[in-house]
Order: structure tokens, then C-alpha cells, then sequence
């Protein structure tokens, strides 16, 4: 690939680039190649005889033990291969382990079907190189012969060449070369030049010419070597600027290319204390920053470039010492203004004091100044988040939320309630934490100062906050108390669970009016989709049939216990543990309208889809524990059973509200299982004509985002979502009803569902009504 043919004549040019036009367009290239055919080979810049010299001196030099003759082991890469001669002759020169890549399906099949006698070791493979199907430093060389150049048509910008190189430097082996042939044009050696600035050796020398060649620009080849360092190295020209063959222009700007970066290299080696860029630092600038590294500090800058609102100054801080006891793996702190002149936060000392408190393995300090003082918290964190998470350690988990923590995380006091490891979900902990601020939903109906919150917390999910509820003071328990102690003090202390229980436990209970996780007011707005069917069904006197896939401190489902009495609700669980926590800290209780299965939520789905029927009662094998609720007794494989040629109702309202314990896939919630294509299918024949499912999606991946939507989207017949303001959670609605409410009545659908949801304070059920406002059709 590339862009000008040399050894062509003018007219053949003038034809060549009115047939490709968009050197980035596969469908110009397919085209492009379907007209010169197999046996038609063309070569962009120089032909093998200028080449084979420089190059094969330099590949033999990767192998000490090889020469060229003897076939070296080298594995080489040749992305953008069209149909060049290079790999052939390469070939035959003794390199054997060569791959071609080109997303011309034309030319490589063309290639195949040209070398596949002659030279059979020769791989062929349509692929995007810009994006490579391709395992990490799986090659020792890259030879790239115009392909940077056809990507970084200056009216395109620079996103295919930095997508393209970040690839390049992914699949490179340590030790490995980069070997790029081009026109060195200004704006290709100003991305080539900062992408393989720290950790990499460069040099750059110019293509020797035929002696009868006269073209109009120059072939040059830069070299750039991958080294197991950050270290910073001066460019090496291997040429003589004054004797170059070439016109003024194209001399002209590689020397003032080479001269500007190498002034640049030579500013970072010997600045005391550098303030580096973002991308800086993603080329390397400070290590790997995908891994931690024990005391490493550096300061940047974040944003101001157009892809966010502000901009800042940062400091980041990898912890001294290696810890299986850090709360989070990242978190970001940040400094008021009003603050940073303090000497905690302003000396290098106090801020790795600060790295200690916080319980993070690495710390982004976010320093504020005077050009943020009209924005809200809630603004500077949105617009941190995507820059932040680009600092964050862990190269395969994009998912960990990062939290944010401003003077002690804005918690006044945090008390540990209760500590248990599970066996399936592993350390969870119960603690109450007061909150020097609260919002106003909830400050308005309870005006206190001290209003307390009861968390759950699931370590495995880097120390996040599962589940949080109000506790407010229950002042008849208070009275029963008193009069016990009046009338019964002669009587045993209780053991077990009740002891845990003391006299401020008994005063404060959990409040399951108010749900202080705003993803559940989502999931709750969610309704107003099929309000019209609420209403009508709480009309008739019957009951509309919900299953929440995950209990979590049960808040979800004791809240829509109690402000919907239409609801006969079933809760799946997985971990026995989390049911007791929940009955035990978080005031959870069954009854005849809620229920909870000790089961998988996959099996379950599965076995109410066996068993559906339009009318019926569920009729489940099981046994009745000390609380009375019922737990279906699973076979074998952990499935529900019900009684043969017995029914149950379809589900009217299916929700799945779960995380997930591999990170892998790139979700923090649900488990990669629950929004798999044939589970979807599973769930739509469960659901009823009117059918809702809800999924609460939390990925930092747009790619696993856009992914999960195009399956949902192929599954229901309409498909809502709200993303919310935490810029992380994206509650999800699939409809299953042919007939679906239009946008524009959306105001009076949630007219709807505020009349059937039952308050105590109209504060509070505002919230969710506010949140109908930013649901969005998807299909």
C-alpha cells in the first residue's frame, strides 16, 4: 500500500488515484485489485533491487545465530501486503515464517492462489490491521511498506495511523523492529516519531536509488526497536542531509521533523520533574502503566484537548509497598482548591500519606484551581471518568469501577457492622457510614444531620458498594426494648443472631421506602413502559408476576414489596450467605407475595420457560425453612423442579440485577452469561404478551456495550435504555408486546406509574418519575 506509483508513468498515476480515491476504502481496494488482476503485481516505493541490500542487513542482525541463507526463525508480519513482490522475495531469500494480512479479500485470495505451490508456508489472512486478530508479541518483525502512509491521509486525521501502531507495538516481540518504509511525510513522522518515543531505539535511513531513477520523492525507512525499558532515546539519522537525492520539500521536512523531536527527547531527559501528557504517558513515557509499580510518582496534565470540559493537573501515585489488603485497585482523589496549598496534598510527603489512607494500590490525585470553581462535582467527575480509567492498572479489566474520593470520601463516620467470607462470593463486609453530605430526596423527609446508611460490600468487586440503605429510628422498637429490660431482667441473654443485635441495632431499622442506589430508581422508572398494563391489572384484582435475578441486601425487592401490592414477587439467589446478611442486617423478610430460591438464575429462567402456561399456579418441590419461606429443591445440575404436568404463570417483569465475578468479559454487571444470545431467547419465551425485562448493565467498554445492545435489539421487539449520570450503569429495557408506548407519551405514562406507586413521602417516588424523563428508544 501507499500513495504514489514511482516507476509509473504520469497518466498511469493520474488513472491509478482516480481509481482508489480513499486509500482507507476496502471496497477501492478490492476494486482497485479486482482490475490489475493476480499476475499484475505493483509496487508502491521502491522495487526489491533498491530493498533486498538495507533490508536483508537488517533482518540478519535480529538473528545472530542465522544468516539469511539459512533460513532465520524470524516471524515476520507484513500488514497491508496488496500484492507486492516484498513477501515473495523475502520468501525466497530463506525468511519462511511470514504472515500477510490485507482486508482486500481480492488481493488475498489472489496471493493464495499465486504462492500456495511455490512457496506453501506462506499464511494469508483478511484482516483490518488497524484492528488484529493476532495474540500479543507473537512477531519479531513488522514490515510495513506504504501502509502507514495510505492510513494517514491528512484530511482523515490521525485515528487509523495511532490505531494501526498501537497494534504494531501490541504484536512486536521485546527486541522486535518496526520496519516502516515511506515518504516521510511530515505529518506521518509527527504520530510515527511520538508513538515510539519512550521504551524504543529509532533510526531512520534513506532507500539507495537506481542510478537511471529519478523520482519525485524519496523512499526512506525508519526503524524502531522495542526494548523491555521506558528509556528514552535521541533519533539516529543514517544519511547525510546535505547529499540527499530528493526535492527541497520532502529533505526540508524530515529535517525539521528529526531536529523538532529530537529537541523534544532532549527537554524530557533533563527536566527535574516533568509534567507529562496523557498520551505521553500511554506511549510509555513512565513504564507500563497496565502494572503497578512499587513508589512510582509522576505528574500530568488531563484533558483541554477538546475531549473533555476541563482540564487538570494530576499526580499519579503507585503505592510503596505491594498489599493484598488495598480496598480499591484505583482511585481517584481530589483536592479543592481551597486545599491544595495544604502540605498533605502539596508536598511529596503528604501525598503518599494520602496513598496510604485512601486503600488504594494506585491513586490519581486530582489537583483543583480557580478554573473549576463553577462546575459541581458531579460535573468533574463525569468528566474525569473516561480520562481517568485510561490510568487505571489492569490491562484486561476495563470494567472495575474507579471511585472518587474528596476529603475521606465524603464520609463523616464508617463503622464495620459485620465481616463474612462465602465461598461463592468470598469477603463481604456490613458497615454504616454517615455522609457529610446527602441528597435531597432523602435530606428533605429526614432532616438530620446524622442520617445513616447501611452498606454491603462485595470485596471481590474492588471494595464497591453493592447495596446501600437508609436506617432510620424505630421509635416503637425502642419503647418494646425499654419495657423488656423493665420486666425481664432476670431472664437468659439471647444467643446467635439476636445477640449480634444490640439496643442502638434495635432502634435503628433499614427504612425500604428509599433506595439510595440511583440504579434502582432505573430499573423502577423502567415500569412507566408497560404502565397502562399495571394499571389495569391492579383494576382487575390479580397480580402481576416479577422475578429479580439477584438479592444483593434484598432493598430492591422489600422496596417494590411495599409500593406495589400488585407484585407477587420471586427473588433468585445463588449464595445462601447473602440471604442471611440480608434478613440479618438489611431487615429483609418473605412472605406470601415474596419469595427466595436458593438457585442459579440461568437454571431457574430456563425451568420457568419449561413450565409457563398462560394461567396456572407454580407448584415447587421443596422444603419450608424456619422463616417459612420455600426453597426449590434442585436436582443434581442445581436445576428447580416443579411438579409434573403442573404450570406456572408467565413472568411479567423479569429482572436481572447481578454482577459478575469475571472480569474477563468485560462486564462488572451482569455475568456475561445472563445477556448471551440464547439465554435472551430464553427469557423472551418466559416473559408474557406484555412481557418487561430489565438488565442493568455496568461496562466502562463501549465495544461490550454496543455489543450486548445489538443483541438485545435482535431479540425484543423494542428496546429503551437510561444511562445514567454515573456515567458507568446503563439500565436496559427489552419489550416483548407488539404494540409499544410512543416517546411522546411518556409524560402521561408516568402520570401512571406515580399513581400506583405507593409513598410515604412524595420526595422520594419523585426521583423515579424525574428518571422516566431520560429513558431513550434504542429500537
Amino acid at each position: 500500500m501507499g500513495k504514489k506509483d514511482k516507476q509509473s508513468s504520469k497518466a498511469s498515476t493520474e488513472e491509478l488515484l482516480t481509481t482508489l480515491g480513499d486509500f482507507t476504502s476496502k471496497e477501492n481496494w478490492d476494486k482497485f485489485f479486482t482490475i490489475r488482476g493476480t499476475d499484475d503485481s505493483f509496487e508502491w516505493y521502491a522495487e526489491w533491487t533498491e530493498l533486498h541490500h538495507p533490508l536483508l542487513s537488517l533482518l540478519a542482525g535480529n538473528d545472530e545465530n542465522h544468516s539469511s541463507s539459512s533460513s532465520p526463525l524470524l516471524k515476520i508480519l507484513v500488514p497491508g501486503c496488496g500484492n507486492s513482490k516484498l513477501s515473495e522475495n523475502l520468501y525466497d531469500a530463506g525468511f519462511k515464517e511470514i504472515t500477510n494480512i490485507d482486508f482486500s479479500k481480492v488481493v488475498i485470495s489472489d496471493m493464495l492462489r499465486r504462492n500456495v505451490r511455490d512457496r506453501p508456508g506462506m499464511r494469508w489472512r483478511v484482516m483490518d490491521m488497524t484492528q488484529m486478530q493476532l495474540a500479543d508479541e507473537s512477531f519479531d518483525v513488522v514490515l510495513d511498506k506504504g501502509g502507514l502512509d495510505a492510513l494517514m491521509e491528512p484530511e482523515l486525521g490521525p485515528k487509523l495511523g495511532n490505531q494501526y501502531l498501537s497494534e504494531v507495538k501490541r504484536v512486536l516481540n521485546f527486541e522486535g523492529k518496526f520496519i516502516c518504509l515511506t515518504l516521510a511525510e511530515s505529518h506521518v513522522l509527527a504520530l510515527l516519531f511520538s508513538k515510539f518515543r519512550f521504551g524504543w531505539k529509532m533510526s531512520v535511513q534513506a532507500i539507495p536509488q537506481k542510478p537511471s531513477s529519478k523520482p519525485d520523492l524519496r523512499t526512506f525507512m525508519v526503524v524502531a526497536e522495542k526494548e523491555n525499558s521506558s528509556a528514552l532515546h535521541f533519533i539516529t539519522a543514517l544519511f547525510d542531509h546535505s547529499s540527499l537525492d530528493c526535492i527541497g520539500n520532502q529533505a526540508i521536512g524530515l529535517h525539521e521533523a528529526l531536529e523538532n523531536e529530537n529537541q523534544i527527547r532532549k527537554e524530557y531527559s533533563i527536566g527535574p520533574d516533568i509534567l507529562y501528557s496523557l498520551e505521553d504517558l500511554l506511549i510509555g513515557a513512565k513504564g507500563d502503566l497496565s502494572k503497578l509499580s512499587l513508589g512510582r510518582r509522576f505528574q500530568l496534565t488531563l484533558g483541554g484537548n477538546g475531549d473533555s470540559r476541563f482540564s487538570y493537573k494530576a499526580i499519579v501515585l503507585d503505592a510503596k509497598e505491594s498489599s493484598s489488603q488495598f480496598t480499591y485497585h484505583c482511585g481517584v482523589f481530589i483536592v479543592p482548591k481551597t486545599r491544595a496549598h495544604e502540605w498533605l496534598f502539596s508536598s511529596e510527603e503528604g501525598q503518599w500519606l494520602v496513598v496510604e489512607s485512601s486503600k488504594a494500590a494506585r491513586l490519581i490525585m486530582i489537583i483543583m484551581d480557580s478554573s473549576h470553581n463553577n462546575a459541581s462535582m458531579d460535573d468533574i467527575q463525569k468528566d474525569l471518568s473516561p480520562l481517568v480509567k485510561q490510568l487505571a492498572p489492569g490491562k484486561d479489566d476495563n470494567s472495575a469501577q474507579i471511585p472518587f474520593m474528596m476529603a475521606g470520601d465524603g464520609i463523616k463516620e464508617r463503622k464495620t457492622v459485620h465481616k463474612v467470607t462465602s465461598s461463592l462470593t468470598g469477603s463481604i463486609i456490613v458497615e454504616d457510614v454517615v455522609y457529610e453530605n446527602v441528597a435531597d430526596d432523602v435530606s428533605r423527609p429526614f432532616p438530620s444531620s446524622d442520617l445513616i446508611f447501611r452498606r454491603l460490600v462485595f470485596q471481590r468487586a474492588e471494595g464497591l458498594v453493592q447495596s446501600e440503605a437508609l436506617l432510620t429510628r424505630d421509635e416503637s422498637s425502642h419503647k418494646i426494648v425499654e419495657e423488656k429490660k423493665k420486666t425481664s431482667s432476670s431472664k437468659s441473654k439471647k444467643k446467635g443472631s439476636q445477640k449480634r443485635n444490640d439496643a442502638s441495632s434495635k432502634i435503628l431499622k433499614v427504612y425500604h421506602d428509599y433506595m439510595a442506589s440511583s440504579y434502582h430508581m432505573g430499573i423502577v422508572s423502567g415500569f412507566t413502559l408497560m404502565s397502562s398494563y399495571l394499571e389495569s391489572v391492579e383494576s382487575t384484582g390479580k397480580t402481576v408476576n416479577a422475578v429479580i435475578i439477584g438479592l444483593g441486601a434484598g432493598l430492591l425487592p422489600m422496596f417494590l414489596h411495599g409500593c406495589m401490592p400488585s407484585l407477587q414477587i420471586e427473588v433468585v439467589e445463588l449464595d445462601a450467605v447473602v440471604l442471611s446478611l440480608a434478613r440479618d442486617y438489611f431487615g429483609f423478610a418473605e412472605d406470601e407475595r415474596l419469595k427466595v430460591h436458593i438457585a442459579d438464575g440461568i437454571r431457574f429462567v430456563r425451568e420457568v420457560k419449561n413450565f409457563a402456561v398462560a394461567d396456572g399456579l407454580p407448584a415447587i418441590h421443596g422444603i419450608e425453612d424456619a422463616s417459612g419461606s420455600t426453597k426449590p429443591s434442585p436436582d443434581e445440575s442445581g436445576s428447580v423442579s416443579y411438579t409434573e404436568g403442573r404450570g406456572r404463570p408467565r413472568v411479567d417483569i423479569l429482572i436481572i440485577d447481578v454482577d459478575s465475578s469475571d472480569s474477563s468479559s468485560g462486564m462488572a454487571c451482569p455475568a456475561a452469561d445472563f445477556v448471551e444470545e440464547s439465554f435472551l431467547l430464553t427469557v423472551k419465551d418466559t416473559l408474557s404478551e406484555q412481557g418487561l425485562f430489565i438488565v442493568n448493565l455496568v461496562s466502562r467498554s463501549p465495544a461490550v456495550k454496543d455489543t450486548i445492545i445489538s443483541r438485545m435489539k435482535a431479540v425484543f421487539n423494542h428496546l429503551f435504555s437510561l444511562q445514567l449520570e454515573e456515567d458507568i450503569n446503563m439500565v436496559l429495557f427489552g419489550l416483548c408486546s407488539e404494540v409499544c408506548l410512543k416517546e411522546d407519551c411518556f409524560p402521561e405514562a408516568a402520570c401512571q406509574l406515580d399513581k400506583l406507586l405507593k409513598f410515604k413521602h412524595q420526595e422520594i417516588g419523585q426521583s423515579i418519575i424525574d428518571s422516566t424523563k431520560k429513558i431513550r428508544r434504542l429500537k
